[in-house]
């Protein structure tokens, strides 16, 4: 008996100690929960999306060359948009190479290089970027008729040569 008012009394004491130990704490979460609101607030009404429409389809693309519109010019000078192009009008003159000449019966051709590829033009052809039309054509050079549009976009008459190129004196 003695043993059991031993414990009892031991487990009473225990008891009363624990309590005392997390009463701040307790005191806190009292004081925090009565000083928080209840209500909560509601989320911000959300705007409806309005939808962006371009318009701009019919305006010339920005970001790409223009391609040249026909001017009105005093000089009367003006090349013809509406013909078909050569091959050789994609290239700059100065990456084109006269590299020979042939003759068949009263026909003169000239053989010009661009890139790896070997073509034959002959009078009344044009080859070069600014509408250039071949005029004369003789054994060491290729005379072209070229028509230039100046920064006032008037179009003017240009007069360039393409020489034979001689592969034999570069070795």
């Amino acid at each position: 008996m003695i043993k059991l008012t031993a414990i009892s009394a031991l487990l009473v004491a225990v008891t009363g100690c624990g309590g005392e130990r997390y009463q701040d704490l307790q005191t806190f979460m009292r004081e925090t929960e009565k000083s928080s609101p209840r209500r909560i607030e509601s989320l911000p009404e959300m705007k409806a999306y309005v939808t962006f429409e371009y318009a701009g389809f019919d305006l010339p693309d920005p970001f790409r060359p223009r391609k040249l519109a026909p001017v009105k010019s005093d000089s009367g000078v003006q090349p013809d948009l509406n013909r078909r192009r050569e091959p050789l009008e994609s290239y700059p003159l100065e990456s084109l190479k006269m590299v020979g000449t042939l003759q068949q019966g009263k026909n003169v051709f000239a053989l010009v290089k661009a890139d790896s590829t070997v073509y034959r033009v002959t009078r009344g052809n044009y080859m070069g970027q600014n509408f250039g039309l071949i005029t004369v054509i003789s054994e060491g050079d290729v005379k072209l008729k070229e028509i230039v549009q100046d920064a006032a976009g008037d179009w003017s008459d240009r007069v360039s040569t393409l020489q034979l190129i001689d592969e034999s004196a570069k070795k």
